[in-house]
Protein backbone atom coordinates (compact mmCIF):
# COMPACT_ATOMS: atom_id res chain seq x y z
CA UNK A 1 0.00 0.00 0.00
CA UNK A 2 3.11 2.59 0.73
CA UNK A 3 4.66 1.48 -2.80
CA UNK A 4 1.30 1.89 -4.06
CA UNK A 5 0.86 5.76 -2.55
CA UNK A 6 3.79 6.78 -3.24
CA UNK A 7 3.44 6.00 -7.17
CA UNK A 8 0.24 7.74 -7.15
CA UNK A 9 1.92 10.68 -5.71
CA UNK A 10 4.53 10.73 -7.95
CA UNK A 11 2.24 10.32 -10.99
CA UNK A 12 0.05 13.62 -9.33
CA UNK A 13 3.50 15.60 -9.01
CA UNK A 14 4.54 14.41 -12.75
CA UNK A 15 1.01 15.83 -13.94
CA UNK A 16 1.45 18.48 -12.32
CA UNK A 17 5.07 19.41 -13.22
CA UNK A 18 3.66 19.03 -16.54
CA UNK A 19 0.91 21.14 -16.17
CA UNK A 20 3.28 23.69 -14.83
CA UNK A 21 4.95 23.35 -17.99
CA UNK A 22 2.67 23.57 -20.56
CA UNK A 23 1.22 26.95 -18.91
CA UNK A 24 5.01 28.33 -19.00
CA UNK A 25 5.69 27.46 -23.12
CA UNK A 26 1.91 28.36 -23.53
CA UNK A 27 1.96 31.52 -21.38
CA UNK A 28 1.37 34.06 -23.77
CA UNK A 29 -1.18 32.51 -25.90
CA UNK A 30 -3.09 32.52 -22.73
CA UNK A 31 -2.67 36.39 -22.22
CA UNK A 32 -2.98 38.01 -25.73
CA UNK A 33 -6.26 37.25 -27.40
CA UNK A 34 -5.20 39.36 -30.58
CA UNK A 35 -8.12 40.39 -32.56
CA UNK A 36 -8.47 40.25 -36.70
CA UNK A 37 -8.22 43.57 -39.04
CA UNK A 38 -11.39 45.40 -39.45
CA UNK A 39 -13.21 48.27 -41.36
CA UNK A 40 -14.30 51.32 -39.65
CA UNK A 41 -15.79 54.60 -41.14
CA UNK A 42 -15.45 56.33 -37.60
CA UNK A 43 -11.63 57.33 -38.76
CA UNK A 44 -8.84 56.38 -40.79
CA UNK A 45 -5.84 53.98 -40.63
CA UNK A 46 -2.32 54.79 -40.43
CA UNK A 47 0.84 53.13 -40.20
CA UNK A 48 3.42 53.68 -38.17
CA UNK A 49 6.87 51.38 -38.40
CA UNK A 50 8.48 50.64 -35.08
CA UNK A 51 11.37 48.04 -34.31
CA UNK A 52 10.24 44.87 -35.34
CA UNK A 53 7.13 45.38 -36.25
CA UNK A 54 4.56 48.05 -38.33
CA UNK A 55 2.12 49.25 -36.06
CA UNK A 56 -2.02 49.90 -37.78
CA UNK A 57 -3.22 53.21 -36.11
CA UNK A 58 -6.75 54.31 -36.17
CA UNK A 59 -7.14 58.05 -36.10
CA UNK A 60 -9.40 61.02 -36.36
CA UNK A 61 -7.55 63.90 -36.68
CA UNK A 62 -8.26 67.07 -35.50
CA UNK A 63 -7.09 70.87 -35.18
CA UNK A 64 -4.61 72.07 -32.62
CA UNK A 65 -2.14 70.14 -30.31
CA UNK A 66 -4.20 68.29 -28.39
CA UNK A 67 -4.56 64.48 -28.72
CA UNK A 68 -5.82 61.47 -27.07
CA UNK A 69 -3.60 58.45 -27.17
CA UNK A 70 -5.62 54.86 -26.70
CA UNK A 71 -4.54 51.48 -25.68
CA UNK A 72 -7.18 48.72 -25.59
CA UNK A 73 -8.09 45.51 -23.65
CA UNK A 74 -7.60 42.23 -24.60
CA UNK A 75 -9.27 40.81 -27.77
CA UNK A 76 -10.72 44.44 -27.95
CA UNK A 77 -10.97 45.56 -31.63
CA UNK A 78 -10.12 49.52 -30.64
CA UNK A 79 -11.54 51.06 -33.74
CA UNK A 80 -14.86 50.59 -32.61
CA UNK A 81 -14.83 52.87 -29.41
CA UNK A 82 -13.91 55.53 -31.82
CA UNK A 83 -16.53 57.01 -32.85
CA UNK A 84 -18.11 57.42 -29.39
CA UNK A 85 -14.93 58.79 -28.26
CA UNK A 86 -14.76 61.48 -31.32
CA UNK A 87 -18.17 62.86 -29.94
CA UNK A 88 -17.34 62.71 -26.24
CA UNK A 89 -13.63 64.64 -27.07
CA UNK A 90 -14.51 66.46 -30.19
CA UNK A 91 -11.77 69.03 -29.59
CA UNK A 92 -8.55 66.47 -29.85
CA UNK A 93 -6.70 63.97 -32.33
CA UNK A 94 -7.35 60.59 -31.64
CA UNK A 95 -4.75 57.76 -31.80
CA UNK A 96 -6.06 54.13 -31.03
CA UNK A 97 -3.52 51.65 -31.16
CA UNK A 98 -3.32 47.70 -32.69
CA UNK A 99 -0.87 45.98 -30.74
CA UNK A 100 1.47 43.84 -32.82
CA UNK A 101 -0.36 40.93 -33.90
CA UNK A 102 -3.39 43.00 -33.36
CA UNK A 103 -5.81 44.57 -36.01
CA UNK A 104 -3.79 44.61 -38.91
CA UNK A 105 -0.38 45.08 -36.81
CA UNK A 106 2.51 43.10 -37.38
CA UNK A 107 4.77 41.26 -35.23
CA UNK A 108 4.18 39.33 -31.93
CA UNK A 109 2.88 40.77 -28.60
CA UNK A 110 4.76 40.94 -25.24
CA UNK A 111 5.30 42.88 -22.67
CA UNK A 112 8.59 44.35 -23.58
CA UNK A 113 7.89 44.98 -27.11
CA UNK A 114 4.36 46.20 -26.06
CA UNK A 115 6.16 49.00 -23.65
CA UNK A 116 8.65 50.00 -26.50
CA UNK A 117 5.94 50.53 -29.40
CA UNK A 118 4.13 52.80 -26.72
CA UNK A 119 6.85 54.83 -25.96
CA UNK A 120 7.90 55.07 -30.15
CA UNK A 121 4.21 56.05 -30.71
CA UNK A 122 4.07 58.71 -27.95
CA UNK A 123 7.57 60.20 -29.04
CA UNK A 124 6.09 60.31 -32.96
CA UNK A 125 3.04 61.90 -31.76
CA UNK A 126 5.13 64.39 -29.30
CA UNK A 127 6.38 65.88 -32.38
CA UNK A 128 2.90 67.17 -33.62
CA UNK A 129 1.04 67.34 -30.47
CA UNK A 130 2.23 68.93 -27.50
CA UNK A 131 -0.28 67.34 -24.82
CA UNK A 132 -1.52 63.90 -25.04
CA UNK A 133 -3.65 62.22 -22.75
CA UNK A 134 -3.50 58.94 -22.52
CA UNK A 135 -6.49 55.79 -21.54
CA UNK A 136 -5.46 52.39 -21.18
CA UNK A 137 -8.05 49.64 -20.33
CA UNK A 138 -7.60 46.37 -18.91
CA UNK A 139 -4.45 45.40 -20.46
CA UNK A 140 -3.98 48.55 -21.29
CA UNK A 141 -3.74 50.09 -18.42
CA UNK A 142 -0.93 48.24 -18.00
CA UNK A 143 1.07 49.57 -20.84
CA UNK A 144 -0.67 53.35 -20.36
CA UNK A 145 0.97 53.55 -16.62
CA UNK A 146 4.53 52.24 -17.64
CA UNK A 147 4.28 54.96 -20.79
CA UNK A 148 2.72 57.36 -17.77
CA UNK A 149 6.06 56.76 -15.81
CA UNK A 150 8.53 57.23 -18.96
CA UNK A 151 6.93 60.47 -20.61
CA UNK A 152 5.35 63.85 -20.55
CA UNK A 153 2.01 62.33 -20.43
CA UNK A 154 -0.73 64.83 -19.64
CA UNK A 155 -3.24 63.25 -17.85
CA UNK A 156 -3.96 59.76 -17.46
CA UNK A 157 -6.98 57.18 -17.38
CA UNK A 158 -7.00 53.84 -16.18
CA UNK A 159 -10.37 51.48 -17.45
CA UNK A 160 -10.52 48.15 -14.90
CA UNK A 161 -6.71 49.10 -14.28
CA UNK A 162 -4.98 46.20 -12.63
CA UNK A 163 -2.11 46.61 -9.68
CA UNK A 164 -0.29 43.63 -11.60
CA UNK A 165 -1.12 41.25 -13.87
CA UNK A 166 0.59 38.14 -12.75
CA UNK A 167 -1.59 38.73 -9.08
CA UNK A 168 -4.37 38.56 -11.48
CA UNK A 169 -3.54 35.47 -13.01
CA UNK A 170 -2.59 34.07 -9.42
CA UNK A 171 -5.60 34.91 -8.32
CA UNK A 172 -7.88 33.13 -11.44
CA UNK A 173 -5.80 29.83 -10.90
CA UNK A 174 -4.62 29.99 -7.16
CA UNK A 175 -3.86 26.03 -7.94
CA UNK A 176 -0.99 27.06 -10.21
CA UNK A 177 2.04 28.86 -9.24
CA UNK A 178 1.31 31.46 -12.38
CA UNK A 179 3.40 34.18 -10.62
CA UNK A 180 6.21 32.39 -10.37
CA UNK A 181 5.52 31.66 -13.89
CA UNK A 182 4.58 34.60 -16.05
CA UNK A 183 6.97 36.42 -17.99
CA UNK A 184 4.75 39.40 -19.00
CA UNK A 185 3.53 40.79 -15.32
CA UNK A 186 2.93 43.98 -16.01
CA UNK A 187 3.88 45.14 -12.49
CA UNK A 188 1.87 48.59 -12.24
CA UNK A 189 2.62 49.34 -8.73
CA UNK A 190 6.11 49.25 -9.95
CA UNK A 191 5.66 51.90 -11.95
CA UNK A 192 3.20 54.19 -10.64
CA UNK A 193 5.06 56.10 -8.16
CA UNK A 194 6.82 57.50 -11.15
CA UNK A 195 3.84 59.01 -12.57
CA UNK A 196 3.33 62.50 -12.06
CA UNK A 197 0.47 63.52 -14.57
CA UNK A 198 -3.32 63.69 -12.79
CA UNK A 199 -4.76 60.28 -12.92
CA UNK A 200 -8.32 58.72 -13.38
CA UNK A 201 -9.00 55.15 -12.41
CA UNK A 202 -12.53 54.57 -13.72
CA UNK A 203 -13.34 50.97 -11.57
CA UNK A 204 -16.01 48.50 -12.61
CA UNK A 205 -18.40 47.59 -9.63
CA UNK A 206 -18.79 44.10 -10.50
CA UNK A 207 -16.04 43.41 -12.44
CA UNK A 208 -15.21 39.60 -12.48
CA UNK A 209 -12.04 39.48 -14.58
CA UNK A 210 -10.16 42.01 -12.83
CA UNK A 211 -12.00 42.76 -8.99
CA UNK A 212 -11.63 46.12 -7.96
CA UNK A 213 -9.72 45.08 -5.26
CA UNK A 214 -6.77 45.42 -7.56
CA UNK A 215 -7.56 48.65 -8.26
CA UNK A 216 -7.39 49.30 -5.12
CA UNK A 217 -3.98 48.50 -4.53
CA UNK A 218 -2.70 50.19 -7.30
CA UNK A 219 -4.47 53.49 -6.39
CA UNK A 220 -2.58 52.78 -3.22
CA UNK A 221 0.37 52.87 -5.44
CA UNK A 222 0.50 56.78 -7.01
CA UNK A 223 2.13 59.86 -5.33
CA UNK A 224 -0.22 61.16 -2.38
CA UNK A 225 -2.89 62.95 -4.24
CA UNK A 226 -2.09 61.88 -7.78
CA UNK A 227 -4.71 59.97 -8.53
CA UNK A 228 -7.77 59.02 -7.76
CA UNK A 229 -10.71 56.44 -8.12
CA UNK A 230 -14.44 56.39 -9.55
CA UNK A 231 -17.04 53.41 -9.15
CA UNK A 232 -18.96 53.00 -11.90
CA UNK A 233 -22.08 50.76 -9.94
CA UNK A 234 -23.49 47.88 -11.61
CA UNK A 235 -20.59 48.04 -14.42
CA UNK A 236 -18.83 44.73 -15.71
CA UNK A 237 -15.28 44.20 -17.09
CA UNK A 238 -16.70 44.13 -20.94
CA UNK A 239 -19.40 46.57 -20.68
CA UNK A 240 -18.15 49.12 -18.47
CA UNK A 241 -18.05 51.57 -21.56
CA UNK A 242 -22.20 51.21 -22.60
CA UNK A 243 -22.79 53.00 -19.10
CA UNK A 244 -23.27 56.90 -19.40
CA UNK A 245 -21.21 57.95 -17.15
CA UNK A 246 -17.97 56.32 -19.01
CA UNK A 247 -17.52 58.71 -21.47
CA UNK A 248 -18.64 61.75 -18.99
CA UNK A 249 -16.66 60.95 -16.63
CA UNK A 250 -13.11 60.69 -18.85
CA UNK A 251 -14.13 63.18 -20.68
CA UNK A 252 -14.84 65.89 -17.84
CA UNK A 253 -11.65 64.85 -16.52
CA UNK A 254 -9.50 65.55 -19.71
CA UNK A 255 -11.43 68.94 -19.99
Amino acid sequence: MKISLLVLLGLGAAVYALLCAWVYARQRALIYYPVPERASAAGESITLPVEGAVLKVWTLPRPGSRALLYFGGNAEDVSASLDDFSLAMPDRSLYFINYRGYGGSTGAPTEAALIADALAVFDTLHKDHDEIAVVGRSLGSGVAVQLAAARPVSKLVLVTPFDSLARVGQGAMPWLPVALLMQDRYESTRFAPRVTSPTLLLVAAKDAVIPPSHATALLAAFAAGRARAVEVPGAGHNDIQLWPQYYRDIAGFLR
